[in-house]
């Protein structure tokens, strides 16, 4: 007998997730800091539209992760990059919309869909003295 989860436990599953990018992100910004002998204060990180990141669990994951760590009080920006499509026409990329599902340069509705954006650390702020 096969039991679906319940929403409860797929919340969990998710916060583990996040909890498992936050404790990755908390191990890399904090080999950074040692590697430069200073205090982050901020980072940036960014993931396509369709990577599956929760921004408030993520955070708080992060929160609860660095406390007590150099990335204490550390400010996390979650940036989400839009999808994007290649005109098979014209031959352009475009950002994809879902509700008008065509190329913004020449409307045709012959295009694929390119990957969905990584999730990426892309700057860390540190303290200047």
């Amino acid at each position: 007998m096969y039991k679906c989860p319940t929403d409860a436990n797929y919340r969990g599953y998710a916060d583990m997730h996040e909890a498992m990018v936050a404790q990755s992100l908390l191990a890399t910004i904090s080999t950074e800091a040692k590697k430069y002998d200073a205090k982050p204060i901020a980072a940036t990180i960014s993931c396509g539209t369709l990577y599956a990141i929760n921004d408030e669990a993520l955070s708080f994951a992060f929160e609860v992760l660095a406390k007590g760590t150099t990335c204490e009080n550390l400010k996390l920006e979650i940036q989400h990059k839009p999808l994007q499509g290649r005109c098979r026409k014209c031959n352009r990329t475009f950002e994809f919309e879902i509700t008008d599902p065509t190329c913004t340069n020449c409307r045709s509705d012959d295009f694929e869909l390119l990957p969905d954006a990584p999730l990426m650390l892309d700057e860390i702020e540190f303290e200047s003295e």
